[in-house]
């Protein structure tokens, strides 16, 4: 039987459950016992076009290797954000692309990554129909915005979603010491869509109640209503704490920061673009002249594999398995999804959509999954969201801090 070599790839922000991926992806590979090379791309297809490129099954020869890039942040292979041109516009590209596969005799190419990496892969496999490649293409979603249509979460959302809601119980316990009144606002990643700033929601306790307002960009944003909802708080405690989605807009689809109103401006009149965070803060002590304080997670939400789900690092395992298994099967030009089959006890599959029904959309919290005064989740988000960041992963350390894999080969001058 003839030999199967295949490439994998990873794309966009780096998440805490990219790397299980791909090694599901690679255990798989060798499980079937069909594949002769595993070709890992460096920086993504930008890298597969500089002809960058190693042999994963060299790499990871044995399961202690498979095992701690399991429980390695980021992305083993590194990234690119490279927007493959249509091929009626651009047909060179294509032709080094598949100039390459057919020297190593590719059959299968998986890509790991959000919606611009699906649109590589719906590009690809359109390519190759006319053509008449037999090349499998297979998306493999990744996102801790968990904005991908199609399935129901996305993997690495929810080790993202963990370390918000871990760091937002953190921040409480540390904003409760002193009887004064405070605002605390902690802005979280999110331009279009709020999830993770939803899983904030999922920090309360029988012992804490932050965070006490909770602010969407599904919803529109009226400062007016939001010192209102402070004002109202303030009436029964004196320790305020705000999570807010860095894309929140006022009722013109505006940032904040573009509202001239309570922007910081330079010397000029200027107006000095600052977070989302920044400007609530400024308006709140405003309003209030008591303590404010903002706070961005930024890029630490990110890739936080001491406080990673296992959920999370299990099914990104199992859909990178999965891939495998959809290309060998001979479906070529798909995303891989998860599907919910319940709640409680919580259970999923994987399956998989045709990618041109998921490249270049967006998959927002539904509105009735926030509440009338949009400032607060329903339970049924909630309830959508506990599952997710369920179990703890154990991470081996050296020296006193985490052992992950080594990612030199990413050094460049």
């Amino acid at each position: 039987m003839k030999k199967r070599n295949c490439f994998i790839g990873q794309s966009g922000g780096p998440t805490v459950a990219i790397n299980a991926s791909l090694a599901g992806i690679i255990h798989a590979c060798k499980e079937s016992q069909q594949f002769e090379h595993v070709y890992g791309m460096v920086n993504g297809i930008m890298g597969l076009l500089e002809s960058r490129y190693i042999d994963l099954l060299e790499l990871f020869d044995n399961q202690e290797h498979l095992d701690q890039l399991m429980h390695s942040p980021a992305m083993y292979l590194g990234s690119c954000r490279y927007k493959l041109p249509h091929f009626q516009d651009d047909p060179q590209t294509y032709e080094r692309l598949f100039h390459t596969f057919q020297q190593l005799n590719i059959t299968d190419f998986y890509y790991i990554g959000g919606n611009d990496s699906m649109d590589t892969v719906a590009k690809l496999s359109a390519y190759a129909n006319t053509i008449q490649s037999s090349i499998r293409f297979v998306g493999i979603p990744k996102t801790i915005d968990n904005d991908l249509m199609g399935t129901d979460h996305t993997p690495g959302f929810g080790s993202a979603a963990k370390y918000v809601a871990t760091s937002m119980l953190e921040i409480a316990y540390d904003s409760s010491i002193y009887k004064l009144d405070a605002v605390t606002i902690v802005e979280i990643m999110g331009r279009n869509a709020g999830w993770l700033t939803a899983a904030s929601a999922l920090a309360r306790t029988q012992c804490n109640e932050a965070p006490d307002l909770i602010y969407l960009p599904e919803v529109p944003f009226s400062t007016e209503k939001f010192l209102d909802d402070i004002r109202e708080v303030f009436r029964h405690k004196k320790n305020i704490i705000i999570a807010v989605s860095e894309g929140i807009k006022n009722e013109n689809g505006e940032y904040l920061d573009s509202d001239s109103k309570y922007t910081k401006r330079d010397a000029f009149g200027h107006v000095l673009h600052s977070g989302t965070g920044k400007v609530l803060e400024s308006l709140v002590y405003q309003e209030f002249k008591c303590k404010v304080r903002s706070i961005e997670l930024n890029v630490l939400q990110r890739c936080a594999m001491h406080i990673a789900s296992k959920v999370d690092l299990e099914e990104s395992f199992q859909i990178g398995e999965a891939a495998v298994q959809a290309s060998m099967a001979g479906q070529t030009g798909i995303m891989m999804t998860f599907e919910r089959l319940q709640n409680q006890p919580y259970q999923i599959k994987c399956s998989y959509q045709d990618v041109l029904k998921i490249a270049n959309l967006e998959q927002r919290i539904p509105v009735e999954w926030i509440n009338d005064a949009h400032n607060d989740i329903t339970p049924e988000l909630y309830n959508y969201l506990i599952p997710l960041i369920q179990g703890e992963v154990t991470v081996q350390f050296e020296n006193g801090i985490p052992c992950y894999s080594n990612i030199s080969h990413l050094r460049y001058k």
